[in-house]
């Protein structure tokens, strides 16, 4: 059975009771929504959506990189907005996080609001760095999807 573990960082917001920052397993980690939130006030940046977009993907690197990963690694994103019109402001600044190729796949909704009013939340699936994988005996194991066990 695959072994799931919460990642947790003080670099970025904490999440509410009910879920984690991210969790790691079998060499993945699956980040929770991020929102363009201050750590240091535990508010909103102020500006714009391009503002919080920033915000939101410097979070999602503080809690990749306490998983052992990074954005290089990401592999899927998913952003929702509350506004469309909000879709060249957010890319904008999304293009400067993720221009090397492969960029990751991406889905980008419109919704109708999301946490504490905010205009665009983003969340990831990203691979763990190699090295990291080594370090934790997980690259030596059996892959059982092809018995080369």
């Amino acid at each position: 059975m695959p072994q799931k573990e919460a990642v947790s960082t003080d670099k970025a917001p904490p999440p509410l009771p009910f879920f984690s920052q991210a969790i790691k397993c079998q060499g993945m980690v699956y980040c929770s929504g991020s929102i363009g939130m201050d750590v240091a006030t535990m508010k909103l940046v102020e500006g714009g959506v391009a503002d919080r977009t920033k915000q939101a993907i410097l979070n999602l690197q503080a809690v990749l990189e306490a998983a052992g990963s990074s954005l290089e690694n990401v592999v899927k994103v998913n952003v929702f907005l509350t506004d469309m019109q909000n879709f060249a402001a957010m890319n904008k600044v999304y293009a400067e996080f993720f221009h090397k190729d492969p960029k990751p796949v991406r889905t980008c909704v419109a919704v109708h609001q999301l946490p504490l009013g905010t205009d665009v939340e983003i969340e990831c699936t990203a691979h763990q760095e190699e090295e990291f994988l080594s370090s934790t005996n997980l690259l030596s194991r059996p892959n059982l999807m092809t018995k080369d066990w």
